[in-house]
């Protein structure tokens, strides 16, 4: 149990780190997993509320256990998105992904930029920390020679 609340809690840190910017929708699905999980975040409660209302004013107190049955499907909405991303933050670079992290950290380096250099193999959440950094320090040009 406490692995899943690990991985949970990765993936709200990594949808966090991870910059959502038009450059990167053509490349990774974190842009659409974090915008869908942001956007079922602020909206599902009241949408499982409201559906939980309708359904108990047509089919009465009886099917009480099969509402909040649905409400508790439609609420997890969120913590299945941050799941994904909890997983995703911790799988390990692709050989072509760690080069051009590689790629980028050395040109950010020439820029004149510290960066972080982790003990492990790489890991997504390490690519989105680097990215992050880059589209904060660096102009948004640097990204034309990758993509």
């Amino acid at each position: 149990m406490s692995a899943m609340f690990s991985t949970l809690k990765a993936g709200l840190q990594y949808s966090r780190d991870w910059p959502v910017v038009l450059e990167l929708n053509a490349i990774f699905p974190e842009n659409k997993i974090i915008r869908m999980t942001n956007f079922a975040q602020k909206t599902l409660p009241a949408v499982a509320a409201v559906g939980a209302l309708v359904q108990f004013n047509l089919l009465g107190a009886s099917q009480l256990p099969l509402i909040l049955t649905m409400m508790l499907c439609i609420l997890s909405m969120p913590l299945q998105g941050w799941y994904w991303l909890g997983k995703r933050a911790q799988t390990e670079l692709p050989p072509g992904l760690s080069s051009w992290y590689g790629e980028i950290k050395q040109k950010m380096q020439e820029q004149g930029l510290q960066t972080q250099n982790p003990q492990h193999k790489l890991r997504y959440a390490d690519l989105a920390l680097l990215l992050k950094q880059a589209f904060g320090q660096l102009d948004k040009a640097f990204l034309r020679d990758w993509l």
